[in-house]
C-alpha cells in the first residue's frame, strides 16, 4: 500500500542506503538504462509511419496529425504573421527571460564556432580542414507534456551561428491548428526561417525524405519522446542526427556539507522531466549522511507540481546511495555516464578533471542544472543513455561538416613520388604508382 502524501516520512526509490552493498541487481537496473530501441512495439509503429509518409507526403502528415494528435491542421506551415504576432504578444518577463537565454547562448555558441586549420606537414606540402555550415537543418520541439521554448533556442541559434542557409523547426500542433505561442515566439526570436506544425515520428520521416511542403534537410537534431527517437535512428542512414535521447537523467555528488534541500531540490528537478527519468544522489559520508535529504525529499514531494511523474520517476529509476570517498562516487558516475552531473562537493574544481563521459558537469552547489537547461549559455541538448561516453552534446559544431583540402607543389610531389609509389605496388593498385612516377622528374 502506498501511504498518502501527508504520511510520506522517506519517498520510496529504486536504490536507498550504500553503493558498496548495493545488490548486483539493482546496480544493474540503475546503469542499463532503456533507450527507444529496446521496445518492439514502437520500432514496429515508426517504421510504419516513416515508409507512410515516405510513400504519401503531406496527405500521410495530415492524416496522421488528424489520428494522433486529434487536430485538422489549416495549413502545414505556420505563417510568419503568426510567428510574429506571437513574439509580440509574449509576456514582457518571458521575453525578457528568453531574450537572456537567448544572448548568452549565442554568446557561448560564437565562442565555439570552429575555425580552419592548416598545417605544412613536410615543405611544398599544406594540409588543411575547412568547417562549412550545412545547407538545411530540422529542429525538433517536443510538444507533448508541455511547450518548450528553451528548446528551440538550443536548437536554432547554434545553427544561426554556424551559419546554416535555411532552419527548419517543426513542432507538435495545439488544438487551434498551430504550435504553443511560446514556442512560435522562441522561433521568431532565434531566427527561425520556416516552422511546420507537425510532430512526431511523421515529423522526422518529413525532413528525412522531405516532401511537396517540408524540404529534406541535412541533418535532424533535437529531443522527443521515444517514438521521435526512433525514428532518427531509423532515418539516421539517410540524414544526419544528433545523439539518440531518451529520458533525463542526473547525478548529484555530494557530501555531509552540502545543503539536504540543495539535493533534494536538484532531484525533484529532474525527476518532473519524465516518469522514466533517472535520479541519483551519491553523498560521501556515514549511512545516516542521507538520512536529512530524505526528510527533504519527502516534504518537497508532497508539495510537487508534477507530483505523479516525481514519484513514479523516484520510485522506478531514483538511488539515494552513501559512499566513503569522492574517488567511490566518481567511479560510479563515470559508469554510468550521465547527461548532467551536478558537483557539490567541497572541492568541486578538483573533481572536474576526473568526471569524463557526461553530457554537462555543474562545478559547485550553486551551478544548478537548472540554470544550464535555460540561461547560462551552456546547450541543454544532451545525450542520455550512457550515450555520453561517445557523444557530444548539441552546438555550433553540429550544424557543420568538415571540408579536407590538400595543396602539392611540383617539386613536393617529385619527392612524394617514389614513396607513394612503392605503397600503392604493395596495395596492388597500379594505376595509383603510375599517377605518382609520372612526378618523377617534375
Amino acid at each position: 500500500m502506498i501511504p498518502a502524501d501527508d504520511d510520506i516520512t522517506r519517498v520510496p526509490l529504486r536504490a536507498h542506503g550504500r553503493l558498496a552493498t548495493l545488490a548486483d541487481a539493482d546496480r544493474a537496473a540503475i546503469l542499463a538504462r532503456a533507450m527507444a530501441r529496446d521496445d518492439d512495439a514502437v520500432r514496429t509503429q515508426v517504421s510504419a509511419i516513416l515508409d507512410y509518409v515516405r510513400d504519401r507526403g503531406d496527405e500521410a502528415l495530415l492524416a496522421l496529425t488528424r489520428e494522433l494528435d486529434l487536430v485538422q491542421l489549416p495549413a502545414l506551415e505556420v505563417p510568419r504573421a503568426r510567428l510574429d504576432a506571437a513574439l509580440a504578444g509574449l509576456a514582457s518577463d518571458v521575453r525578457g527571460a528568453l531574450e537572456r537565454a537567448a544572448g548568452n547562448l549565442r554568446r557561448a555558441s560564437e565562442a565555439a564556432r570552429p575555425t580552419e586549420v592548416v598545417v605544412e606537414t613536410e615543405p611544398g606540402v599544406t594540409v588543411g580542414r575547412r568547417p562549412d555550415a550545412l545547407d538545411r537543418v530540422g529542429i525538433y520541439v517536443p510538444g507533448g507534456r508541455a511547450a518548450y521554448p528553451s528548446s528551440v533556442l538550443m536548437g536554432v541559434i547554434p545553427a544561426v551561428v554556424a551559419g546554416v542557409r535555411e532552419i527548419i523547426v517543426c513542432s507538435p500542433p495545439r488544438p487551434d491548428g498551430y504550435p504553443a505561442a511560446s514556442v512560435l515566439a522562441a522561433a521568431a526570436l532565434a531566427g527561425a526561417h520556416r516552422v511546420f506544425a507537425v510532430g512526431g515520428a511523421q515529423a522526422v520521416g518529413a525532413l528525412a525524405f522531405g516532401t511537396d511542403t517540408i524540404p529534406r534537410v541535412d541533418r535532424i537534431v533535437g529531443p522527443g519522446n521515444a517514438f521521435v527517437n526512433e525514428a532518427k535512428l531509423q532515418v539516421s542512414s539517410l540524414v544526419g542526427i544528433d545523439s539518440p535521447a531518451g529520458p533525463s537523467e542526473v547525478i548529484i555528488l555530494a557530501d555531509a556539507a552540502t545543503s539536504s534541500l540543495l539535493v533534494a531540490r536538484e532531484m525533484v528537478a529532474q525527476a518532473e522531466h519524465d516518469p522514466q527519468a533517472s535520479v541519483i544522489a551519491i553523498v560521501v559520508g556515514a549511512d545516516d549522511a542521507i538520512n536529512a535529504i530524505d526528510e527533504a525529499l519527502a516534504g518537497l514531494v508532497r508539495t510537487a507540481g508534477r507530483k505523479a511523474i516525481v514519484r513514479q520517476a523516484l520510485g522506478t529509476r531514483g538511488a539515494l546511495l552513501a559512499v566513503d570517498s569522492v574517488e567511490e562516487a566518481v567511479a560510479f558516475a563515470n559508469a554510468f555516464a550521465a547527461e548532467h552531473v551536478l558537483v557539490a562537493v567541497a572541492d568541486a574544481d578538483a573533481v572536474l578533471p576526473a568526471l569524463r563521459g557526461h553530457g554537462a558537469v555543474f562545478v559547485g552547489a550553486s551551478s544548478s542544472v537548472a540554470f544550464g537547461d535555460y540561461v547560462t549559455g551552456a546547450n541543454h541538448v544532451l545525450p542520455t543513455g550512457g550515450l555520453a561516453r561517445s557523444f557530444s552534446g548539441l552546438s555550433t559544431e553540429s550544424f557543420m561538416r568538415w571540408t579536407s583540402w590538400q595543396r602539392v607543389t611540383p617539386e613536393a610531389a617529385a619527392r612524394l613520388s617514389a614513396d607513394t609509389a612503392s605503397l600503392a605496388d604493395v596495395e596492388g593498385l597500379p594505376g595509383h604508382a603510375a599517377a605518382a612516377r609520372g612526378w618523377e622528374r617534375a
